[in-house]
């Protein structure tokens, strides 16, 4: 047997990591980085390579799964039947070669075989369960065997009926299908955005799915998202068996009496022909059908043959998803430009001849990062290739180089922010450029004032997103500083702000001037210091001054900063702009006690503490604040490293894993007397509470 080097193996596992990184950003984040079509092709390699050396094959292999697990915030369901996903075909090729398995292991002949195809819609997956005809329970597909019971947003969505139409349903009945937003009002609603300030989604798919997932129903019922049934399933591994119909299609049409949208474009076909026919209809028809869709699902229509056929470890037999390739057009390189976004990445946007790609006028593309230009070798006047990854954003996928002209010019990365001037920060390692002048720099304005203002920096009640969009838009506030000059008379001009209001924020911002040091640090919004970071720093030096004064290696000895914290604090509070924002802050009256340095005792040091459910003396920010000063790790999962788990009011699925793993549990009465001794630098008792009872 052919054995695989250590190529192969370090192949398979940057594979893997990179499966499942994209998975969990899907799945778990709705936060996608990776394109459709970079995903389908390393999953495809992947698959070749385990094809080729099956002992490289494990459990947990992207292969062998189907997702990734449900987020926190919603109650974890077992699908009674796995959710699976289907297996690709990318060419008429390997449709035709799908046709073929099915009639060899059915021993009939390929053209007699009948296929159901419909559209694969691009949006999220969701199981319906309906008992007695009413609809009782609504779950995301999540990672295939468990989901997220999201019902009262799904009950929110029109196409999704309350109670069934018709009489002859079984007593459970399970409906599944696919969440979508049509074109036409996806732009509308982030129009809608854009105009009050607030979130604008990518794309239809992410739409949908951050909308399905909100915890407020009333939300979900103001996204303009519609249900279309795809399956009915039943209690073993293929549909319904007590429903009277031999074909997937009659039960899709059953589904429709029941009062289910199904797809108009669904078509019953004969044989490979029959389906590359309807492949080669859908695509030429799919700039206008209003909605997206990336391929074609194919299905044997008998469902005893169905049955039959069964199903391998992640996708049935039976079906298959023909994916549309990637369009693509060449146009010209005209120009490049870098914005600055929110965080201060750098960002190089290609300006192009105007070309349409997949229907859509496409004249910017972005070019991502100082790698990614470097890795196609692109210059300013190429001819070059551009795709809309995904169906969405217009890519740069390759350079015609043969087409090269010979004044082309290279792409030169900013040294200084394009806005405001300030160092551009790039650290070995990292592909993304960031502007350092975070507290200065315009174009990060509204993120800085939004992570100062927040609860666990300087916490200013009332000052919310929409009211600091107002004060940049009137240019009222540049910087952090300019939050402490504003008066009553001021703010009570602007929209939707009476004098009360005006008079309660101005209160607000006079009771944040009296602070603590971990949290003005960590209101700078320096890069990766987080609140555990910014109590380490404190505890160390003392003084901001000690702090801004510190030289690389004097931040690298810092408890958890290494190289690269320590380079983004050290480029932070060299640049001038933030030393002037720093300076005027405390011109402004900002204080705070000096912390003693080294001298706070630490009896939690290295233990990793987990706080859940409602604490009711004392918020769980200000549990966690306590613990990390006694030296504590606050984590946000339980695992067999914890040393305790503080469980509140209505604890979960935490408390369940603390108890399965043997980690001791204390409730928020426990708690409190631990944290006074600790502070007073005594021993807790453990018994203490034991013996009161």
């Amino acid at each position: 047997m052919n054995q695989p080097d250590a190529k192969i193996h370090d192949e398979v596992a940057q594979l893997r990591a990179t499966l499942d990184d994209a998975n969990y950003r899907y799945y778990v984040l709705d936060e996608p980085q990776l394109t459709d079509a970079d995903y389908d092709l390393k999953l495809r390699r992947l698959q070749e390579i385990e094809a080729e050396y099956p002992a490289l094959v494990t459990p947990d292999s992207p292969t062998q799964r189907v997702g990734a697990s449900p987020a926190d915030g919603f109650p974890e369901v077992q699908h009674n039947v796995p959710m699976l996903s289907l297996n690709n075909a990318f060419d008429e090729d390997e449709l035709a070669e799908f046709v073929h398995r099915v009639a060899a292991r059915l021993e009939v002949e390929p053209d007699t075989l009948s296929f159901c195809c419909e559209p694969k819609l691009d949006g999220a997956a969701v199981s319906l369960v309906y008992r007695k005809g009413e609809l009782d329970a609504g779950v995301t597909r999540g990672d295939g065997h468990t989901g997220e019971g999201i019902t009262s947003n799904l009950k929110t969505l029109k196409s999704v009926p309350l109670k069934l139409r018709g009489k002859e349903w079984p007593e459970r009945l399970e409906v599944r299908g696919e969440v979508t937003m049509r074109h036409a009002d996806f732009e509308a609603m982030n129009e809608r955005a854009r105009e009050e300030g607030t979130k604008v989604f990518a794309n239809p798919r992410n739409a949908a799915a951050g909308s399905l997932r909100q915890l407020d129903p009333r939300i979900t019922d103001k996204r303009p998202l519609e249900f279309s049934a795809y399956q009915l399933v039943g209690q073993d591994m293929s549909s319904l068996a007590d429903i009277d119909t031999p074909t997937h299609s009659e039960q899709m049409a059953l589904l429709r009496e029941w009062g289910f949208r199904v797809s108009p474009e669904l078509d019953v076909v004969r044989g490979a022909t029959g389906i590359i026919d309807y492949c080669r209809r859908l695509g030429e028809k799919r700039d206008r059908l209003g909605y997206d869709i990336d391929g074609v699902v194919i299905k044997v229509d008998d469902l005893r043959a169905q049955r039959e056929l069964g199903f391998v470890a992640r996708a049935p037999r039976w079906a298959i998803a023909f994916k549309f390739p990637a369009q693509e057009q060449l146009t010209t390189l005209e120009d490049v430009e870098f914005q600055v976004g929110r965080t201060g990445a750098i960002t190089p946007v290609a300006r192009l001849a105007p070309v349409s790609v997949a229907g859509v006028t496409v004249s910017n593309a972005t070019l991502h990062n100082q790698d990614e230009i470097a890795r196609l070798g692109v210059k300013i006047g190429d001819r070059v290739s551009i795709r809309r990854a995904g169906d969405v954003i217009p890519q740069v996928v390759r350079v015609i180089e043969e087409e090269r002209p010979a004044d082309a010019r290279e792409i030169v990365f900013p040294e200084c922010c394009p806005v405001c001037e300030s160092q551009v920060e790039r650290l070995e390692g990292e592909a993304v450029a960031r502007c350092s002048g975070g507290l200065y720099c315009p174009a990060q304005r509204k993120e800085a004032l939004k992570h100062f203002a927040s609860r666990r920096a300087l916490d200013i009640e009332g000052l919310g997103v929409k009211l600091i969009d107002a004060l940049v838009a009137r240019d009222w506030v540049k910087t952090p500083a300019d939050l402490f000059t504003l008066t009553a008379a001021d703010l009570a001009g602007l929209p939707r702000m009476g004098e009360k209001s005006a008079a309660n924020l101005v209160a607000a911002l006079e009771k944040a001037k009296r602070t603590t040091l971990p949290r003005f640090i960590y209101a700078l919004g320096i890069r990766e210091v987080g609140e555990a970071t910014a109590n380490n720093l404190a505890r160390h030096f003392g003084t901001l001054e000690a702090l801004m004064a510190a030289e690389q290696a004097d931040l690298e000895g810092v408890e958890d900063v290494g190289p690269i914290v320590a380079a983004h604090l050290h480029t932070f509070f060299r640049q001038p702009h933030n030393r002037e924002t720093i300076d005027a802050l405390i011109a402004q009256g900002l204080t705070w006690q000096e912390e003693a340095v080294g001298e706070r005792p630490q009896p939690l040091a290295g233990e990793t503490w987990v706080l859940t459910g409602t604490l009711e003396q004392l918020t769980r920010d200000e549990g966690k604040a306590r613990l990390q000063a006694l030296g504590a790790k606050v984590a946000g999962s339980v695992s067999k490293k914890t040393a305790c788990l503080v469980a509140g009011e209505a604890a979960g699925s935490k408390l369940a894993k603390a108890n399965d793993l043997g980690v001791p549990v204390i409730d928020e009465s426990e708690f409190l007397e631990r944290l006074a001794a600790w502070e007073r630098g005594e021993s807790p008792d453990p018994t203490a509470n034991e013996e009161a009872e």
